[in-house]
């Protein structure tokens, strides 16, 4: 479903996506509204699901973790319905996407070395097929979502 966004709201999203923690002051000075103006705006796109949440962006080397790969997985027959269920308790996940062609998931995992990859993959195996890619960096990174591509 699309909701229609007006130029207002999508200058106070590009300001929420710059920065979620930016005071509704600071944006209204921005955008040229009052600060509770603002803060309707944000809590009716809260509402409409177009704000799905706000979150903290963690250092994943700074935590120990080594590593972060790319891994998609072919199920077997039979197989993908029990991994949707099992990947959800996966810690090494962030993000997992079901998708279509040759493979059914894509995975980003973050992991503390390679011997943990190791193991994680011995897991993943039961249920299809693997690759496995090793970021070495990102170029792109929660890019703002904007109005025109």
């Amino acid at each position: 479903m699309k909701v229609n966004i007006d130029e207002l709201n999508w200058k106070i999203l590009k300001c929420l996506q710059d920065n979620a923690r930016e005071s509704f002051a600071n944006i209204g000075r921005t955008v040229g509204l009052t600060p509770p103006a603002v803060a309707e705006r944000v809590k009716k796109m809260e509402d409409l699901g177009i704000i799905e949440g706000y979150r903290t962006q963690v250092s994943h080397v700074m935590t120990g973790h080594q590593l972060k790969a790319i891994i998609t997985l072919r199920a077997f027959m039979g197989k993908l319905k029990p991994f949707l269920e099992i990947v959800k308790t996966f810690k090494e996940v962030v993000n997992c996407y079901r998708i279509t062609g040759n493979e059914n998931i894509v995975m980003e995992v973050v992991l503390l070395d390679q011997f943990h990859l190791e193991k994680f993959i011995d897991k993943l195996i039961q249920y299809g097929e693997t690759r496995t890619h090793i970021v070495l960096s990102n170029v792109v990174s929660n890019a703002p979502i904007g109005k025109n591509f």
